[in-house]
């Protein structure tokens, strides 16, 4: 497991919800909310460099096929200008398919309704999408997802990134 703080990132329409986890890469907690718009990428840098992460794990909406649609496409866009935005730091696109359907299931459980679960709900999506790369980094040794190249496209994922990856 490569040591150091990740963020993770859930991209929404209205809303950006964003996750961090330790240094260890060991358990992801929520980090904050953000606003779709302007100054969203300029937040998240701020957040990326307080949080001195060493990459950040964007979600990848898919279907349950596997497929992407027009969801998958407007996030794909987005990493691509957050990689812009943040390089030299990696960005990865990870699947999130089912992140938001758990992360509400965890609120509910919670007891959180109303404006109270939807407040956080993002945040808590981002959590999921972040604690799985993490697991799943964790099982396999390689880093997960694929690396986003900064002219806004993906690559695929070899396991192999830039040095120190």
């Amino acid at each position: 497991m490569r040591r150091g703080a990740r963020l993770g990132v859930d991209v929404g329409d209205v809303r950006i919800g964003l996750a961090r986890c330790d240094p260890s890469g060991l358990i992801a907690t929520p980090l904050e909310t953000v606003r779709r718009g302007a100054g969203d990428l300029q937040r998240i840098h701020v957040l990326a460099g307080e949080e001195e992460a060493v990459e950040v794990v964007v979600g990848l909406p898919r279907s349950l096929s596997g497929g992407e649609g027009p969801a998958a496409a407007k996030v794909r866009v987005f990493a691509g200008r957050l990689a812009r935005r943040l390089a030299p730091l990696p960005v990865r696109l990870v699947d999130e398919r089912l992140s938001t359907v758990s992360a509400e299931a965890v609120l509910r459980e919670q007891g959180r309704k109303g404006a109270k679960r939807r407040a956080v709900v993002d945040q808590a999506a981002a959590v999921v999408i972040l604690q799985n790369a993490l697991d799943a980094e964790r099982g396999t040794g390689r880093a997960p997802g694929e690396l986003v190249v900064a002219d806004g496209g993906a690559g695929p994922n070899e396991g192999v990134g830039r040095p120190g990856e």
